[in-house]
């Protein structure tokens, strides 16, 4: 078990504290698709995710999502484990975006070393520190910019996440991630088609031109 290289922290615990840790994990395998945290649900614990992609999101009043963040290889899922962090009061769903596998540390497991190691409750807080900062860059995306360079931000983020320039993505999700209908997604493509810097193709988006792209997302 490799655990140990993907928990930043772990070579500032006590030797006590690290065998708790190794001995409590347990690696899980996640499809694509699955919801591993919803909302209200009973905790699931600490993930580490060894590799894979997982999202983040949260629901309107009318039903939509918006993606509040991603997480990757080596990212550490806090929400996972939201009933010992008594500052989180809104709900949080998270599902694999890929296939995923990552160690869960229980939750009994992580509270008790929250409760006793500074180490961990600093790092903790560090974690908490730097979603509350993804949260406030979406609202200033939401409140402040246009949805056309959003949109176009979306777009050139995929390309380099997947590393490629034809992203196999329907508009309906991109609806999802951007928190907006599908009607407005698709309207918007089409311009950036009319302009020549995608294409659209069933199933998928070609960008065409990521330069315009990139000017587009300023």
């Amino acid at each position: 078990m490799n655990f140990s290289e993907y928990f930043p922290v772990f070579s500032k615990l006590t030797k006590q504290e690290q065998l708790a840790l190794t001995d409590s994990v347990t690696l899980r395998k996640m499809k694509k698709g699955t919801v591993i945290h919803g909302g209200d649900e009973e905790c699931l614990g600490l993930l580490v995710i060894r590799s894979g992609q997982l999202r983040s999101f949260i629901f309107s009043e009318e039903g939509r999502e918006i993606t509040v963040y991603r997480l990757f290889d080596h990212d550490i899922c806090l929400f996972t484990a939201s009933c010992v962090m008594k500052s989180i009061q809104f709900d949080v769903t998270v599902s694999a975006e890929k296939d995923t596998d990552a160690w869960i540390v229980p939750i009994g497991v992580y509270q008790r070393l929250m409760e006793n190691s500074a180490v961990i409750a600093n790092y903790t807080n560090e974690i908490m520190a730097s979603r509350f900062t993804d949260v406030m860059w979406l609202v200033e995306q939401i409140m402040w910019k246009s949805f056309d360079k959003r949109l176009a931000d979306f777009l050139a983020e995929e390309c380099i996440i997947e590393e490629t320039d034809i992203l196999r993505i329907t508009h309906e999700q991109i609806a999802s991630h951007l928190g907006t209908a599908r009607e407005v997604v698709t309207r918007m493509l089409r311009y950036f088609q009319s302009e020549g810097i995608v294409k659209l193709m069933r199933g998928s988006i070609r960008i065409i031109d990521m330069e315009k792209l990139s000017d587009m997302s300023r």
